[in-house]
């Protein structure tokens, strides 16, 4: 009967954890379309709605204490529990990074829009996706996939060095272009702080799936 319980708060963490995943993804994705579209309405929904974000966070990390003093658990489900610890702190931070979107949107909608640049565009939609798909991995215990959302980061990156170079070109040939480009730089690296906490999930699933340690090294057999 001990175990049937365990179990069971068990899955209720599982659903908690993918409840906040489902919230941050949404925030992030009002944040960007807020950017987008320049919709401050949007943006000012992502600063009401980090509030959820950090009391789930409080709420998963809470059950986890509680089973791991109560149940003294061990291999899987320890992986489990820590894995679930480590990603509720990686979306609680995705959610910082939608709030710091959202925050530099309403000041940029504030002036005349830069010329758009198609790469942060590009870049937000590899992070949500990779976000998703982390979280993907996790339900279906798919190490491949998380794999997969691994191999992703490095185009972000690289992306990330391409609205560099492409607003740099903006503000040395128009000074006054320098607040707007300086805006969307610090979105961009936004973006790619997403993908690192995507990262940082799907190295979690791998951790949980295979008991293997993927950190720093994602290309080790």
């Amino acid at each position: 009967m001990e175990r049937h319980h365990f179990e069971a708060d068990l899955e209720a963490l599982k659903h908690r954890l993918l409840h906040m995943g489902s919230l941050v993804e949404t925030l992030a994705n009002k944040a960007l379309v807020a950017l987008m579209e320049r919709r401050a309405e949007l943006a000012r929904a992502v600063l009401e709605g980090d509030a959820a974000v950090n009391a789930l966070q409080i709420e998963i990390d809470d059950r986890c204490l509680k089973m791991l003093a109560l149940q003294q658990p061990m291999a899987t489900d320890l992986r489990l529990i820590t894995s679930a610890m480590k990603m509720g702190a990686d979306l609680e931070r995705i959610g910082d990074q939608a709030v710091n979107i959202a925050e530099t949107a309403l000041r940029l909608l504030e002036t005349p829009p830069l010329k758009p640049v198609i790469d942060i565009a590009d870049m937000a939609d590899i992070a949500q996706k990779m976000t998703r798909d982390a979280l993907d991995a996790f339900v279906r215990r798919d190490s491949a996939l998380a794999r997969e959302v691994l191999e992703r980061d490095d185009r972000v990156d690289h992306l990330k060095d391409r609205v560099f170079r492409v607003l740099l070109t903006h503000m040395m040939a128009d000074p006054g272009t320098i607040e707007r480009a300086l805006g969307l730089i610090l979105i961009s690296r936004n973006i790619e702080r997403i993908a690192d906490h995507a990262t940082n999930i799907a190295e979690d699933v791998i951790f949980l799936v295979e008991a293997r340690d993927v950190r720093h090294h994602h290309t080790a057999e």
